[in-house]
């Protein structure tokens, strides 16, 4: 792998990444703009930023657990697979965010692939007849511009039948699948963000496949024509590499979220940040960690960031029964001792009125599960651990 990667963004040219010894390099252009700057942690500077791993933003769409897998397999005969070369591989095809980042190496490997792109009617109506998932990864691992442990492929979405070619502004599709490890998984997500819908918080559009194996979800990292819009996790925005996704708490991501963002959006990020960990604690997700909160933005100097759409909401109590939330509130990781630490937490989000937010939400709950009778019944132990877990709530908050 090449020892140097280009970094640019819609802006124009950004910089160059390097290795040096044991450490990362990041060195802006002479000529880059302040508007091209990769990070709002980085702005463009003459020094350069080092760093002994890499820098967190370069981490943030790194693949993880079953996509590294079967990147390794796929390239281990070719390639070194090592942080460059998965970070050029995760940030030169259509990478979350606006960070673009190529080698030429990476660029020969993928000009000799195909992406043919797929119509999310076609997954939607799969029959189950193959394993449309193995097949959708196994043909566009290589665009692996996407985190997170769970199985999952970013795809581009083809409009009509007519040849495409696939730019940065094609839409895309996210499909994930449980695959056998996590049954039920894709109802679970689907159900989780249903009731987030249903509750008022902002979701990107998202699906489930008719036989409830897929769950499928829009990126909204883009603008209506499909522009790159900046994006950074909590993790990247705290200066953190991505395995410390577990560390902090969700008082730092308000604190972030006060740092960072527009006046104009602060009050409504600091509110939906209320929510979105509301219902975490509500439906028993205990895998809300720092990567799963990010801002968006136009770019590094407009200051117009705000908190990003909610996402990746499932249960993990079906999987794990004692799990605990990921990241700590009001000094507890407890789901079941929640909530009292919510009514803490909702001073520091300054929401006035945390009960009707609740209620509110438990009413969304009661109400998607009672119009999903057919799923309820093909996953009924995330149903039982979703009811569980909003036990509590129901208890202390219904009417």
């Amino acid at each position: 792998m090449s020892a140097s990667l280009t970094v640019t963004t819609p802006q124009g040219l950004s910089g160059t990444i390097l290795t040096s010894a044991a450490d990362y390099l990041f060195r802006y252009a002479a000529e880059a703009d302040p508007h091209a700057a990769v990070s709002l942690l980085m702005p463009t500077r003459a020094e350069e930023y080092r760093h002994r791993d890499l820098h967190p933003v370069f981490q943030m769409n790194l693949p993880e657990g079953y996509v590294l897998e079967q990147l390794r397999n796929r390239l281990a005969k070719i390639a070194k697979v090592d942080p460059m070369l998965l970070l050029a591989l995760s940030g030169s095809s259509s990478p979350i965010g606006r960070v673009h980042v190529s080698s030429r190496t990476v660029d020969a490997l993928l000009e000799r692939e195909q992406f043919p792109g797929e119509k999310l009617d076609e997954i939607l109506s799969w029959d189950g007849s193959h394993d449309i998932f193995a097949d959708l990864v196994d043909r566009y691992i290589l665009r692996a511009g996407i985190s997170g442990v769970q199985p999952k492929v970013l795809v581009p979405e083809q409009q009509n039948s007519t040849p495409q070619r696939f730019t940065s502004k094609t839409s895309e599709l996210i499909i994930k699948s449980g695959r056998d490890e996590s049954p039920g998984l894709a109802i679970n997500e689907y159900l989780c963000m249903t009731i987030a819908q249903a509750s008022g918080l902002p979701v990107p559009p998202f699906f489930l496949s008719d036989n409830a194996k897929l769950f499928v979800m829009r990126r909204f990292d883009r603008d209506e024509q499909h522009n790159p819009i900046g994006f950074e996790d909590m993790t990247a925005l705290m200066g953190l590499p991505a395995e410390q996704k577990y560390s902090k708490s969700y008082a730092a991501i308000a604190k972030a979220i006060r740092v960072f963002c527009a006046p104009e959006h602060l009050n409504a990020s600091l509110t939906q940040l209320f929510e979105m960990v509301t219902l975490s604690c509500i439906v028993g997700n205990g895998d809300a960690h720092l990567k799963n909160f990010g801002l968006l933005y136009s770019d590094p100097v407009t200051c117009d960031a705000r908190l990003a759409p909610a996402y990746d909401i499932v249960n993990t109590t079906a999987y794990i029964p004692e799990d605990v939330l990921a990241l700590t509130l009001a000094g507890n990781k407890s789901l079941f001792a929640s909530r009292q630490g919510l009514l803490d937490f909702a001073d520091t989000c300054g929401v006035t009125q945390p009960g009707e937010v609740i209620r509110k939400q438990l009413q969304a709950l009661e109400q998607v599960l009672a119009k999903a009778p057919e799923l309820c019944e093909q996953a009924p132990h995330v149903v039982a651990a979703i009811k569980q877990s909003a036990g509590p709530f129901v208890q202390s908050f219904g009417n």
